[in-house]
């Protein structure tokens, strides 16, 4: 197993309420190239791979998406907590108020939420480990994205931090890809 520290690998502060940003934000959350899609995929592909080593990546960046997860989690509740019913209103989350108030909810910044269909898995080991380094770029294009449309300089900091944090996920699955491509050459599969 692993051991749990109760803090966040990075600190997460807020210029102040922001519903806009915060719905911008939610989509590294709950959208099809997010946090919880990453985590499930890459905990759920583990059990497919020929190699300890392999599977030991994915265990790793597996749980580590988890924590991200939570940085996101709170980024969204720090932007959200103190806004006035007006400016959740002026950010067009009304629809996500009415539901669910201010808490945090799987969905991407147009409202629409989770779906199992974000995850993939085929079985074949290369397959997979091509689909982790396409989901880290998108990840990696999505955080580049929402630093753009950030307008608070606390809130880029941290999202400047999980970009880096997606290449450096891509380079793991990269070594890790040589890695199960030699042991399957060794293994005649190909």
């Amino acid at each position: 197993m692993w051991l749990y520290e109760k803090k966040l690998e990075v600190p997460v502060r807020v210029c102040g309420p922001n519903p806009r940003l915060a719905k911008y934000v939610i989509t590294q959350y709950g959208g099809p190239e997010g946090e919880l899609s990453a985590s499930l995929r890459y905990l759920n592909m583990r059990y497919s791979m020929p190699t300890n080593k392999a599977k030991g990546v994915l265990t790793d960046i597996g749980t580590e998406e988890l924590a991200h997860m939570e940085i996101v989690a709170t980024l969204v509740y720090k932007l959200l907590e103190g806004a006035s019913i007006e400016q959740i209103k002026a950010a067009d989350l009304g629809a996500h108020y009415a539901d669910h108030d201010r808490a945090l909810w799987w969905e991407n910044a147009a409202g629409v939420p989770w779906v199992a269909a974000y995850v993939s898995a085929t079985g074949d080991p290369v397959a997979d480990l091509h689909e982790n380094l396409a989901a880290e770029q998108k990840a990696r294009a999505v955080y580049e994205n929402l630093i753009h449309l950030s307008d608070d300089p606390e809130v880029t900091n941290v999202l400047r931090w999980l970009r880096e944090r997606e290449v450096v996920h891509f380079q793991r699955f990269g070594e890790t890809l040589m890695d199960v491509q030699e042991h399957m050459r060794q293994k005649k599969f190909y």
